[in-house]
């Protein structure tokens, strides 16, 4: 099955660790299996300043960075441990082990998702931590 991706002039998308920028809009077609991430799904280190936002970097970098996987891996491992422990929610635990399982069969696209998910329920909690301190 082809998968088409449609880019905007300068939309950057990563293709097998290799980023690429469009020059103009650009569609391209992609006909086999390649590790592919698009420009608004990709996350710069610095972003990663919060357990989930951690989470979210060590998985894409585990997707499009398989030459170093293992450590990638580990890193998953333990963010994940880190993140079980402070979850309270039966919701957010239970999408952190979905999250999990993904990561586990190597599944890092599906996983980045989850990821999301976890991503705004962090932002969510930090902003109810926020307004009962005030």
């Amino acid at each position: 099955m082809t998968l088409r991706i449609s880019l905007r002039d300068g939309e950057k998308v990563i293709v097998n660790g290799a980023v690429l920028r469009a020059t103009g809009r650009t569609q391209l077609h992609v006909e086999n299996t390649a590790a592919i991430l698009r420009g608004r799904d990709v996350m710069s280190p610095e972003e990663a300043n919060t357990p989930a936002r951690r989470l979210y970097f060590a998985c894409m970098m585990a997707y499009i960075d398989q030459d170093d996987l293992a450590r990638h891996q580990d890193a998953i491992i333990e963010l994940v441990r880190e993140l079980m422990s402070a979850l309270q929610s039966p919701e957010a635990r239970a999408v952190c082990v979905e999250f999990a399982q993904k990561a586990a069969a190597s599944e890092f696209y599906r996983a980045l998702g989850d990821c999301r998910w976890l991503i705004n329920y962090e932002a969510e909690a930090m902003a109810r931590i926020a307004v009962a301190a005030e």
